[in-house]
């Protein structure tokens, strides 16, 4: 399990994504973040909080630093990724909207579950993360179709704040987000292609529980 001193996180970085939530593709990249405490394994359940009506998955390509970043150019930033992830940005969609910031629609414990890390490959823009919802794709999106690169994003962020080794950036979703009930199985998959298909790169599925 990975243990980031923190996770960044971008939002509306896919055109479709943004659209769908009645929001403008920023002019620069909208970063913010979720606790560590929001981590969550393979396998071990997402808990649907009571403060909360509308808990959503967002499928996102995961990004763990491999050394650190501060005010670097995208080329250092390229050749410091350590590795990738697939991660689901949980968020409580109403708290979202009726909050001046997003801390608590993002930060609930069980809101940042996490697959295993795989190398990245030569060419980031190949990689493509697919949602599953009880075994039904409900989202596909690829590097390609980001507003910013992921090199771009690593650079933006190290300008603000220092990026240390192990630190994970969750790079934004793909349209087609939707609520999340009790009883679900939630899965995102990376994938790249191989010689003959698409292979897995990481993967995490994790059931939903209402929270007791």
């Amino acid at each position: 399990m990975l243990s980031p001193s923190k996770i960044v996180c971008v939002g509306r970085n896919y055109v479709e994504h943004a659209r769908e939530l009645g929001n403008e593709v920023p002019k620069e990249p909208l970063i913010f973040l979720k606790p560590p405490s929001s981590l969550l394994a393979p396998g071990r359940p997402i808990l649907l909080p009571r403060q909360s009506q509308q808990v959503e998955f967002e499928g996102e390509i995961g990004v763990v630093i491999g050394a650190r970043l501060r005010r670097a150019e995208p080329a250092e930033c390229r050749s410091s990724i350590r590795g990738i992830v697939a991660a689901n940005d949980v968020t409580a969609r109403d708290l979202q909207r009726s909050d001046s910031q997003w801390t608590r629609a993002k930060g609930f414990d069980t809101f940042c579950p996490v697959g295993e890390m795989a190398p990245a490959p030569d060419d980031l823009t190949t990689l493509e993360v697919v949602t599953r919802v009880n075994g039904s794709e409900r989202q596909r999106g690829r590097v390609a179709d980001m507003a910013f690169d992921i090199p771009a994003l690593l650079a933006y962020i190290s300008a603000v704040m220092t990026l240390e080794p192990g630190d994970l950036v969750l790079t934004g979703t793909p349209a087609g987000v939707g609520t999340l009930s009790a009883g679900d199985e939630v899965e995102v998959e990376v994938v790249a292609p191989s010689a003959d298909s698409r292979a897995t790169v990481s993967r995490v599925r994790n059931p939903v529980v209402e929270l007791r």
